[in-house]
C-alpha cells in the first residue's frame, strides 16, 4: 500500500495528458464509424481501454528507458530510474492493465480482438524504436492512433479505407506534438544517443511541426467532408488551425518551457476537433 503513490506515478495518473491525446482521435473515429452517436457501452469500453493501455504503455516505456532516464533531468526521478519501483513490478503492472483492457473487449467481435493484439505489440515495442529509428514519433503515432481502426472494427466489423486515412492523419498530429515534447529534451537525448524527431529534423524542426499540423487538419477535412460533415465540423478545424498557429509562437524560439506548454496544449486542439464532429452530427 505504501507504494501505491509510486505506482500511480509510474502509470502517469498525475499526468493525464497522454490519455487525453489518445482519447480524442478514438472518440471522433467512433462518431464517424457510427455516423452519429455510438452505443454508450462501446464508448465506456473504449474510454476505459484507452486509459488502461496508455497506463500499461507508460510502465513498459519506463522499464525500457530506465538506464536512459537517469541521464535526463526531467525523468531522473521516475519511480523505476530512482530505484523505488523494480523493473519486475513495472512489467507486472503493465501485464495486469493489459489483461484488464483485453477483458473489456471480450463482448466485442473477433476482428476487434485480433486488432487489440496488434495494438499491444505496437505499444510494447515502441520504446525500443528510439534505439535505431530516426523518427520514433511516427511509430508512436500508430500506437496512439490504433484506437481509430479498432473503433471502426467494433462498430462496423470492418476497417474501411477511411479509418486508415484517419490513422495517417493521427500520425501527422503525433509527429507534431511529440516533436514539441522531444524538443524539450533534445540536449540530453543527444548526449545519451536516443533518437528523436527533434534531433532528426534539426533546424527544420519548427517548420516540420507546422507542416504536420497542416497535414493532420487537411486529412481530417477530407475524411469529414466525405462523411457529410460541414459547418460545425469545419468550424472546429478552423479553431484547431488557430491553436496550431498559437503553438508556432510557443515553439519558434525553441524555448523548453514554451515547447512543453505547446505539447500539453494539444489537448485543446484535439478537443475542438471532437467538439466540431459532435456538434455537426447533433445539429443536422
Amino acid at each position: 500500500m505504501n507504494k501505491l503513490p509510486l505506482y500511480f506515478r509510474l502509470i502517469r495518473l498525475d499526468k493525464p495528458i497522454g490519455t487525453v491525446l489518445l482519447l480524442w482521435p478514438t472518440l471522433y473515429a467512433m462518431w464517424l464509424a457510427a455516423d452519429g452517436v455510438p452505443d454508450w457501452h462501446l464508448l465506456l469500453i473504449f474510454t476505459l481501454g484507452t486509459f488502461l493501455m496508455r497506463s500499461a504503455g507508460c510502465a513498459i516505456n519506463d522499464y525500457a528507458d530506465q538506464d536512459f532516464d537517469k541521464h535526463v533531468k526531467r525523468t531522473a526521478q521516475r519511480p523505476i530510474t530512482s530505484g523505488r519501483v523494480s523493473g519486475k513490478e513495472a512489467l507486472a503492472i503493465a501485464a495486469l492493465l493489459a489483461i484488464i483492457a483485453f477483458c473489456l473487449i471480450l463482448p466485442l467481435n473477433a476482428l476487434t480482438k485480433q486488432m487489440s493484439v496488434a495494438a499491444v505489440i505496437i505499444a510494447g515495442t515502441y520504446p525500443y524504436f528510439k534505439r535505431f529509428f530516426a523518427i520514433p514519433q511516427a511509430y508512436l503515432g500508430i500506437a496512439f492512433g490504433f484506437g481509430i481502426p479498432m473503433a471502426f472494427a467494433a462498430i462496423q466489423n470492418q476497417v474501411p479505407p477511411l479509418a486508415w486515412l484517419l490513422l495517417v492523419g493521427n500520425i501527422f498530429w503525433t509527429l507534431a506534438y511529440d516533436t514539441e515534447y522531444a524538443m524539450v529534451d533534445r540536449d540530453d537525448d543527444l548526449k545519451i544517443g536516443i533518437k528523436t524527431s527533434a534531433i532528426t529534423f534539426g533546424r527544420y524542426d519548427v517548420a516540420i511541426v507546422m507542416f504536420c499540423y497542416a497535414m493532420h487538419l487537411v486529412i481530417l477535412l477530407l475524411c469529414g467532408w466525405q462523411q457529410g460533415l460541414r459547418l460545425w465540423f469545419v468550424a472546429g478545424l478552423a479553431v484547431a488551425a488557430g491553436i496550431a498557429c498559437y503553438h508556432y509562437t510557443l515553439i519558434r524560439d525553441r524555448d523548453r518551457d514554451g515547447c512543453f506548454y505547446a505539447f500539453r496544449h494539444n489537448n485543446w486542439l484535439g478537443g475542438v476537433i471532437f467538439a466540431g464532429v459532435v456538434l455537426d452530427y447533433a445539429l443536422r
